[in-house]
């Protein structure tokens, strides 16, 4: 099936259209997630933290225990099931969540191909390097991970993302 990446205003589209097993929802403190028909609270999750790289003061920035609570989650989803991911505009938190569901269920898979394939689907696509640094520190990708964002170059500009889908499974 296919892992869905997309805006908080198109999600309830995406998700009309898509019909996904799991949602994965990331959205500041403070923010209001979205109920999206169809998926019930045990098949949902929520992640709120702001969309920054480094610690800033003011903001919650996305830590260990938010990608430790994502990574439980995304092992409990079946990439024979249709995910998708949401964020605020569909750029960051959300790509970056969609690269650790793929890399999480394709150990076998080049980390580098997965972010290619992220890239392929998406010329704004700019994954959340922070989120992802944990992420492959708790999978022990030994930097293979960040390593395949950062070769993936920097993100067209834009606002919103439109909304995209990349593999669930890789090297098969």
């Amino acid at each position: 099936m296919k892992i869905w990446v997309s805006p908080l205003s198109q999600v309830h589209d995406v998700a009309a259209r898509e019909r996904p097993a799991r949602l994965v929802s990331l959205l500041s403190p403070g923010d209001i997630f979205p109920q999206v028909e169809g998926i019930d609270e045990a098949r949902a999750h929520r992640v709120a933290a702001h969309d920054v790289r480094e610690e800033t003061p003011g903001l919650t920035a996305p830590d260990g225990e938010h990608v430790d609570g994502l990574i439980s989650f995304l092992e409990a989803w079946s990439p024979e099931e249709t995910l998708v991911v949401h964020c605020w505009a569909g750029v960051s938190r959300s790509t970056a969540t969609a690269f650790i569901a793929a890399c999480l269920h394709n150990p076998q898979a080049d980390e580098a191909d997965i972010a290619r394939a992220i890239r392929a689907a998406s010329p704004t696509a700019w994954p959340n390097t922070r989120i992802v640094a944990f992420a492959d520190e708790a999978l022990q990708r030994k930097g293979r991970m960040r390593a395949a964002i950062a070769a993936i170059g920097a993100p067209a500009p834009t606002i919103e993302a439109d909304p995209f889908s990349i593999p669930s499974k890789f090297g098969e």
